[in-house]
């Protein structure tokens, strides 16, 4: 069981063209808010970041953003959240979101969001942390993805239990669940020799 007291959300920094994700990022932030679950997340103020941002601030919940100073430009960092903290790199940025997370999840992106949840799992599958890791999938933006690890599965690129260390919910409320009813073990062999 997982004791739930803050959530790194992975999103766009653009909304892109299907307002679904949009309405998706900001039931999720009224949810995090209701149930008291800080929201942890890239620090921008727009795109489905700052949507999901102003969503868990109206519905009175906390925000913490964590932005590299050299994206200011790009990514226009929220100045109404409740803690906004500024590093000097994207590593230093990942590595401050997991550190003050309790679980990971993924809204539709691009690169960077796939990179961070990727890292994630890949902390937990290699035994870095034992924090749990979910899409958030309304509409079926992920379904491709999650088919294209069924596949690896099957070729034996990636092992069964691994492939169970992301999460899929269809729901804010049912995500929340989900990450708390999670067990993440610890692994202590990731890579078997005799299987080379």
């Amino acid at each position: 069981m997982v004791a739930l007291r803050s959530l790194c959300v992975f999103c766009g920094s653009s909304s892109g063209r299907d307002p679904a994700h949009t309405d998706l990022a900001v039931e999720l932030g009224r949810t995090l808010a209701e149930q008291g679950v800080t929201l942890v997340y890239g620090g921008a103020s727009v795109g489905l970041m700052g949507a999901i941002a102003d969503a868990c601030l109206v519905a009175g919940g906390s925000v913490v953003g964590v932005i590299p100073r050299g994206l200011f430009r790009r990514e226009v960092a929220h100045r109404g959240i409740t803690e906004l903290i500024e590093v000097e790199t994207m590593h230093e940025r990942k590595a401050v979101m997991y550190d003050r997370a309790d679980a990971f999840v993924a809204l539709p992106g691009g690169f960077g969001t796939l990179d961070e949840l990727f890292e994630c799992l890949t902390w937990s599958q290699i035994g870095i942390h034992g924090k749990p890791s979910a899409v958030l999938d309304s509409n079926g933006f992920w379904a491709p993805l999650l088919a294209q690890l069924d596949g690896m599965v099957d070729v034996g690129l990636l092992r069964p239990e691994n492939r169970a260390l992301l999460h899929v919910a269809t729901t804010p409320t049912d995500l929340l669940d989900v990450l708390r009813g999670a067990e993440v073990t610890v692994t202590e062999k990731w890579i078997d020799p005799d299987e080379r």
